[in-house]
């Protein structure tokens, strides 16, 4: 399947059934940890949904398949 642009709240939604926490938000970013690793990752919560890239990216940072991602995804 393709990535297309979603809400910020969404996202942080999906990245929470793997672990991810917000921790703290500084304008329009909000910083969520692992529960475990202690990773890091930021989603912006603004207007606009969030890019293909930017969404591609935050993928990489959290060991996240593409896979997971949309059966995430459905389920929110």
């Amino acid at each position: 399947m393709k990535l297309t642009p979603i809400e910020g709240k969404k996202l942080i939604k999906i990245l929470s059934f793997i672990g991810y926490f917000p921790v703290r938000q500084k304008g329009s970013h909000v910083i969520l940890e692992h529960r475990e690793s202690k990773k890091i990752t930021i989603v912006p919560l603004r207007s606009k949904d969030v890019g293909v890239g930017l969404i591609s990216t935050i993928l990489k940072q959290v060991e996240l398949s593409r896979e997971d991602y949309f059966k995430f995804l459905q389920e929110i």
